[in-house]
């Protein structure tokens, strides 16, 4: 697709607003919930707000390099801040709303900011009292009014009152910044330690932006949700792709009204994470066995039928096509109702999606594109595109233009091109462990190319394991299976060094309790549910159902239920929804011992990254 740009070069993320200034005028550049009502910024307010963040930030005497924190939410101010930052060639760093007071206070001082924005009050008491021990940082505002704390509404007036005094000085800046120069430092989550900001310059965004926009049939007409933080450095590149393209941009209002905002706004498209495709899923499988009768059977026909799909067979099987058109009249045209109906794009990434989830979404006409990259490479890699030939179900799609990739000779995925990081602050040890000499970035992660073209993720590389015949072993690709289970929400294939493969099960409760009331299992708790016989014996008839599938040696021979539910916020999950190993080896280590019969003497057990 080809970007109208006035003639404009982008090279650096403020010129992004230059052109959409310039090329996309509208009354919803940027559509957020304030105050309880929503609130319209058009292609101007955009511009002018965020050039009154320049000014009033450049008052306050930010300068070039310094640094600003973010904690926030998504909403139209969270870019004027970005921009703003930008503008004068000060150092964006965005952090997430859920990690620990020991993070915070790792970023906080780790990072030299001068200046932290917070979005509401639950964030400022929680952040506030933590700024004693980070002197740098002079001052915090907020987004929204709280009593006692400066507010963001400060600086934009700060900005307006100061205008003509910066207003020529910061056009000089901009024109002083380098699409080379830093713009933003962004704190990996990791599942083990305290994370490391990973810098981005202006053209290793700007690189991915370009590189992804032509993966995509959104247009400048069309209308996109937000809702993954814009802390995700997916989301943010994304973000501004959305920009780069002339896209509208509405932000959700929170993570529980995704549904009702996809409805309203009625949006083209949005990036997710496999967890909230899982949810989505879960809801309609639920719908579908409220029904009765026939339209019950219809139901699971059709999702049977998606279930089968592949590009191959739509494009050779008559007979499939047929039933599939049938299929979507009765059951899938009401899904993407479901999801406002407009869906053009759905672009996926952070973990692995199940192949059967992209299987059926695709079939029911709602088109899924999975995508891989990491924070390092800002982050897109590769990412199945919108057209079919470019699309592979069970693969992460091409790898993204004017990027290089090779796989070493341990399956390790290798990446070098414009898009991978300046490093890690501070930390010239730790970027030369995973930036060689010849500036191979080493992803961690394992993976082969199919065809020579699609990239295929298989597992991290620090999660394989040996049992204790030397038989390596990738979790993930167990844990995706099982998770294919309506009863499984999580799980976390266990048996390094051991003679056999385990797993720690966190079911899917919402399914369990539907299922137990049908068979009439009483319980006071989910304690009391999952020790349960008849509950034990659905899960193992299920594991095995799943184990047919396996290789012997990847087959769980022992598997045990936790009566958690595994989150980010309770700390399981990473920010990304990725398993926090090291946690769940530690809080579960009793059940560990039980499962392997190994005593406590006995050899140290190894805590997982």
């Amino acid at each position: 697709m080809e970007i109208k740009n006035n003639n404009m070069e982008i090279k650096r993320t403020f010129d992004l607003l230059e052109n959409l200034f310039l090329n996309h005028q509208k009354k919803d550049a940027l559509v957020g919930k304030s105050e309880g009502e929503w609130k319209y910024h058009s292609t101007e307010d955009y511009y002018q707000n965020a050039h009154y963040v320049s000014y009033g930030l450049s008052e306050l005497g930010i300068s070039k390099g310094d640094k600003i924190i973010t904690v926030s939410n998504n909403r139209p101010e969270w870019n004027f801040t970005d921009m703003g930052i930008s503008q004068i060639g000060a150092i964006h760093i965005p952090v997430y709303q859920t990690i620990s007071e020991e993070e915070y206070v790792h970023i906080l001082t780790h990072s030299d900011a001068k200046l932290i924005i917070v979005s509401d009050k639950i964030l400022f008491d929680k952040i506030n009292p933590l700024l004693a021990k980070a002197p740098n940082i002079k001052e915090i505002y907020t987004y929204n009014n709280i009593d006692g704390a400066k507010n963001f509404s400060e600086i934009i007036q700060l900005g307006k009152e100061n205008e003509e005094k910066w207003k020529t000085k910061i056009k000089n800046i901009k024109e002083s910044i380098l699409p080379s120069d830093t713009v933003s430092i962004i704190y990996t989550s990791g599942t083990t330690g305290l994370s490391k900001g990973v810098m981005l310059s202006h053209n290793n965004f700007i690189s991915n932006v370009k590189g992804a926009s032509v993966c995509t049939n959104l247009v400048p007409t069309d209308k996109t949700l937000s809702f993954l933080p814009l802390s995700h450095v997916l989301e943010r590149m994304v973000n501004y792709t959305y920009q780069y393209i002339g896209v509208s941009i509405y932000y959700a209002e929170n993570l529980g009204t995704i549904g009702d905002d996809l409805r309203r706004f009625k949006v083209h498209g949005f990036v997710t994470v496999p967890r909230v495709l899982e949810t989505i899923y879960d809801k309609i499988v639920s719908a579908g066995n409220d029904l009765s009768g026939i339209k019950k059977k219809i139901f699971f026909w059709a999702l049977n039928l998606a279930n089968k799909f592949s590009y191959e067979k739509r494009d050779n099987n008559a007979w499939y096509r047929f039933q599939l058109k049938y299929a979507d009249k009765l059951v899938f045209s009401k899904w993407r109702l479901a999801i406002g109906g407009n869906i053009k794009m759905i672009l996926v990434g952070g973990s692995a999606l199940q192949i059967r989830l992209a299987r059926i979404f695709i079939a029911a006409g709602i088109n899924i594109q999975e995508g891989y990259g990491l924070t390092e490479s800002s982050p897109v890699v590769s990412v199945n595109k919108y057209t079919e030939k470019d699309n592979m179900i069970g693969t992460v799609g091409p790898i993204l233009d004017g990027v290089k990739v090779k796989i070493a000779e341990d399956g390790e995925i290798l990446v070098k091109g414009p898009n991978v990081m300046q490093g890690y602050y501070k930390s010239p040890e730790q970027t030369a462990e995973v930036i060689d000499e010849d500036n191979w970035l080493h992803t961690g992660d394992i993976g082969t190319l199919v065809d020579g073209k699609f990239l295929k993720i298989t597992d991290r590389k620090k999660e394989i394991f040996k049992n204790s015949a030397g038989k390596y072993i990738a979790p993930q690709v167990i844990e995706n299976k099982l998770k294919e289970s309506n009863l499984i929400d999580q799980v976390m294939v266990v048996g390094d060094g051991e003679k056999f493969t385990s797993a720690l099960i966190s079911p899917n409760f919402n399914y369990l309790h539907f299922w137990a009331a049908k068979h009439k299992v009483h319980y006071k708790n989910n304690k009391e549910l999952i020790n349960d016989p008849k509950v034990i014996q659905k899960y193992q008839k299920e594991v095995q159902l799943y184990n047919k599938q396996l290789g012997q040696v990847e087959q769980i021979k022992r598997s045990r239920l936790v009566c958690e539910s595994w989150t980010s916020a309770t700390g399981e999950l990473s920010p990304t929804l990725k398993l926090k190993r090291r946690v769940l080896y530690k809080r579960y280590d009793h059940i560990l011992r039980e499962i392997f019969q190994y005593e406590e003497n006995e050899k140290n057990r190894a805590v997982k990254s």
